[in-house]
C-alpha cells in the first residue's frame, strides 16, 4: 500500500477501520443484545409473578392459591399475556397433565424438587421454541407448591433482528456520508505534500528562487517551514561556496603566477629578487604556500570520507601533543611569548587529527599574534576546555558566527581553510569551537566532551 498516492493510503486506513468496526459490532451486538434482552425477559417474568403474588396479603396467599387460580383470573392473564404460569405441587410424584411437551414438564420437576433457592431462573425448549422460566417455591391449601413463569424466546428474537437490522441500516448510511469526507480530506492533507514534493524537486534542480509558503501551522505547516529554511541554507550555502571558489582560484592561482614569472625571469637570466638565491626562496616560498592550501583542500575532502567510517582511537596525553606542536610551529615568530597552562590530561581519539586541530589553531594565533600568546589546558566538570588567547586585534562581529564556516571569508578577508578543517573534526568528536573578543585580543575556546 506504501507504493499508492496517499490521499488513497488515507481513504483505505479510513474505509478498514470503519469496516472493521462494522463487522465487530456485527459479531457483537446480536451476543450483547440478546443477553440484554435475556435479562429484561426474566424481569418480566419476575415482575409478573409479583403482580400474581400482589394480588393476595402475603400470609395468606400460599394457603388459599389453588391449581385452578389462573383460570379464574382472566382479568390478571390479560395484563401479563406475554408471561405464562402453571402451578404443581411438591408432593405429586405423577407426571404433570399439562398441553405442554412431557419431556419438558418432567425437566421442570426435577428441577423444581432439586431447587434450593427459594426462586431461581432457567431455560429450555417447548417444541422448537426456546422459553424462559423462573420457578418459585410457596404454600397452596396447606401444600407445598412451585409457581413456575415462563415466557417464549420469540419475542427476544424479534427485538434482536429488528434492532440489528436497523443498525446496519444505519451503518450503512453511516459508511456513505463517512467514506466521501474522507476522500475529500485525504485529497486535502495530501495536497500540500505533493506540492512540497515539486519544490524540492526543483530544489534538486538548485531552482530555489521561488519560496515556498504553505499559510499552516500544523505538522505540514512546519514541515514547509523546515523546508523553506533549507531551501534559504542551499542559496547562502551556495553564494558561499561561489565566492569560495573564486578567492580559492584566485589564491592558487597567484602563486602558481608568481612561480612561474620567477621562473622564466631566471631563464632569460634575471634575477626578480637580486640575486638568484633570493629569487629562488621566493619561489620556494610560493611553492609552501601553494602546497599547503592544496593539503588544507585534500583533507577536507577526506575529513568527508572519514565521517562515514570509522578511525583507529588510541589513548594519548593532550598537553604533551600541544608542547610538541608549540616548539615545532613557535620558530616561525621567534618575537611571541608563550604563556602556557597546561594541567596532565589523557583523551580517546585519533592523534594525528587532534595534531591537525591543535597546529591549525596555533598556526592562526601565531599569524595574528602581536607578541604574547596563552595557551590554557583545563578539565571542568568532567568537560575538557583549550583555551588559546593572543593579543591581536579584534574579529569583525559579524563574522564572529561564521568564522568556522567551510564556504565563508575567514579572519582580515583571507579565505583559509585551516578553522573550517578544525571545525569539521571537533564535530565529529561532539565537541565545539567558539571565539570571543576580549579586551584585548581574541580568545579561541574548545569544549572537549569527555
Amino acid at each position: 500500500m506504501k507504493n499508492y498516492p496517499l490521499s488513497l493510503q488515507i481513504w483505505i486506513i479510513i474505509a478498514i477501520i470503519t469496516l472493521s468496526i462494522s463487522l465487530l459490532l456485527s459479531f457483537i451486538l446480536p451476543s450483547t443484545l440478546r443477553d440484554f434482552f435475556t435479562r429484561e425477559i426474566y424481569a418480566t417474568i419476575t415482575s409478573a409473578q409479583d403482580l400474581v403474588f400482589n394480588q393476595f396479603d402475603s400470609d395468606i396467599y400460599r394457603d388459599y392459591i389453588g391449581s385452578d387460580f389462573f383460570g379464574r383470573d382472566e382479568q390478571l392473564l390479560e395484563n401479563i399475556r406475554t408471561v405464562r404460569h402453571f402451578i404443581f405441587y411438591a408432593d405429586n410424584k405423577s407426571p404433570l397433565n399439562l398441553s405442554m411437551p412431557a419431556k419438558f414438564l418432567e425437566k421442570v420437576q426435577n428441577e423444581a424438587l432439586n431447587q434450593k433457592n427459594i426462586s431461581q431462573e432457567y431455560s429450555g425448549s417447548i417444541g422448537n421454541e426456546k422459553v424462559f422460566y423462573i420457578i418459585t417455591k410457596g404454600k397452596a391449601l396447606n401444600r407445598d407448591a412451585f409457581l413456575v413463569s415462563y415466557m417464549g424466546d420469540s419475542y427476544r428474537e424479534d427485538l434482536v433482528q429488528t434492532l440489528f437490522r436497523k443498525l446496519i441500516g444505519v451503518m450503512v448510511v453511516v459508511f456513505l456520508f463517512s467514506w466521501i469526507p474522507a476522500i475529500l480530506l485525504s485529497r486535502y492533507l495530501s495536497k500540500p505534500l505533493v506540492d512540497l514534493e515539486k519544490r524540492v524537486e526543483k530544489l534538486a534542480n538548485n531552482e530555489w528562487n521561488e519560496p515556498i509558503e504553505l499559510n499552516r501551522e500544523d505538522e505540514i505547516g512546519r514541515l514547509g517551514k523546515s523546508v523553506e529554511y533549507l531551501r534559504n541554507q542551499l542559496i547562502r550555502q551556495d553564494e558561499a561556496e561561489q565566492s569560495f571558489l573564486q578567492h580559492v582560484s584566485h589564491e592558487l592561482k597567484t602563486p602558481v603566477m608568481v612561480i612561474q614569472s620567477y621562473t622564466e625571469a631566471i631563464k632569460d637570466g634575471i634575477y626578480p629578487k637580486g640575486t638568484l638565491e633570493c629569487s629562488i626562496d621566493v619561489i620556494e616560498g610560493e611553492s609552501k604556500r601553494l602546497e599547503k592550501k592544496v593539503k588544507d583542500l585534500l583533507y577536507l575532502t577526506k575529513l568527508d570520507y572519514l565521517s562515514n567510517h570509522e578511525t583507529d582511537k588510541i589513548r594519548f596525553s593532550l598537553d604533551s601533543l600541544i608542547q610538541e606542536v608549540i616548539d615545532r610551529l613557535s620558530w616561525r615568530r621567534t618575537d611571541i611569548h608563550w604563556n602556557l597552562e597546561l594541567n596532565p590530561i589523557f583523551m580517546e581519539g585519533d592523534k594525528e587529527q587532534w595534531g591537525i586541530v591543535i597546529e591549525n589553531l596555533l598556526d592562526n594565533q601565531i599569524r595574528y599574534a602581536d607578541k604574547r600568546i596563552l595557551v590554557s589546558l583545563k578539565n571542568i566538570n568532567n568537560k575538557i576546555i583549550l583555551r588559546v588567547w593572543n593579543d591581536g586585534p579584534p574579529i569583525e562581529d559579524e563574522l564572529l558566527d561564521t568564522l568556522f564556516n567551510k564556504f565563508n571569508k575567514g579572519y582580515k578577508g583571507e579565505f583559509g581553510l585551516g578553522l573550517a578543517i578544525v571545525n569539521k573534526i571537533l564535530n565529529s568528536y561532539n565537541s565545539n569551537i567558539f571565539a570571543i573578543n576580549e579586551n584585548k585580543g581574541v580568545s579561541f575556546y574548545v569544549e572537549i566532551h569527555s
